[in-house]
């Protein structure tokens, strides 16, 4: 919940940076490719740096600071407020006391996995709110192939690190990948890149929360429903406007607080993070067996341990040898 003191700071940042900034681009310089899901509002400019937006930029990130530590002593769980975005009716996720315990693709418990099982995971490390966090992705190649594979070869290329989060929707989604997001002074186009190759459908798995799916362009323009070449979402709700729609490849495993937390952060007019959420690095590594829970988890909302092959060699040496 936001207390008056933080509402009054976001409302300060948010007026100062965006107000002089909300004029609608030209349809000449607006791309007539741009990805949607569901279609976003025409972009906002990006101000020029100056002390006085490096200073609002400060406040934002300090709001971005307080509102994720006010989550955390919310026990995590986002609003629940029902809505509609962008003309899109959809059924928010409504955290209870049970609420981090994922609804998997496959009702799987990843601590129970077998033991001779063999999965790809996606390893992302976060960075927002003056804080770094580990999210875990369970790849499905079997489901979509062509999807995963091409995810993987943008991952072992390093393509998503440094990129930002462009969306963000409470209860909603959130949404990353485009390229243009290495550059804050390409604001004005960011949600419209990563268009240089697209992927064939590969439509089968149904949307749950922590469903991860490629973002694509309008059936208009786009009838085969190809996905967009990079940008993906993560869904955290279920909702019927999007299945059959999009392809589904994989699922969140651990830290969907993470994305949580994300989606409520201060936006700009378009639905973009006022304050930077990077991706710092995102690797697919191989796990056998079940996930391992640390010993302190507490059991709902736990995070899984790290598998060592997303470590470096000295965060292996360390964690063996403590």
């Amino acid at each position: 919940m936001k207390t008056p003191l933080l509402t009054c700071l976001l409302a300060f940042g948010c007026h100062a940076a965006l107000t002089a900034q909300q004029l609608k681009a030209p349809d000449s310089l607006r791309p007539s490719t741009a990805p949607v899901l569901p279609p976003a509002a025409a972009p906002a400019t990006t101000p020029a740096t100056t002390p006085a937006t490096t200073e609002i930029d400060k406040l934002a990130e300090e709001a971005q600071k307080a509102l994720f530590k006010s989550v955390d002593k919310a026990g995590g769980a986002a609003a629940t407020t029902p809505g509609k975005t962008d003309g899109v009716q959809y059924t928010p996720y409504a955290p209870t006391t049970n609420s981090m315990r994922l609804p998997a693709q496959r009702m799987e418990d990843p601590s129970l996995w077998a033991k001779d099982s063999v999965r790809k995971i996606a390893v992302m490390e976060v960075a927002f709110g003056g804080a770094r966090e580990t999210v875990m992705i369970e790849l499905y190649p079997n489901d979509a192939p062509q999807t995963v594979n091409h995810f993987i070869d943008l991952c072992d290329s390093g393509f998503y690190n440094g990129l930002a989060f462009h969306r963000a929707i409470e209860n909603f989604l959130v949404q990353t990948g485009d390229p243009l997001t290495a550059d804050e002074s390409a604001r004005l186009k960011w949600g419209t890149g990563g268009e240089d190759k697209t992927i064939p459908a590969e439509i089968k798995l149904p949307h749950r929360v922590g469903a991860v799916a490629m973002a694509r362009r309008s059936d208009k323009v786009n009838p085969e429903r190809r996905s967009n070449g990079s940008q993906f979402y993560v869904a955290l709700g279920n909702y019927s406007a999007l299945e059959g729609k999009y392809t589904v490849f994989g699922q969140v495993v651990s830290g969907l607080e993470t994305f949580q937390r994300i989606s409520i952060m201060p936006v700009d007019a378009n639905d973009c993070p006022v304050a930077r959420i990077e991706i710092k690095s995102m690797k697919v590594i191989t796990q056998k067996g079940p996930m391992q829970v640390p010993a302190i988890s507490s059991g709902e909302g736990r995070r899984f341990m790290k598998p060592d092959a997303a470590r470096s060699m000295v965060s292996r040496f360390f964690h063996r040898v403590w």
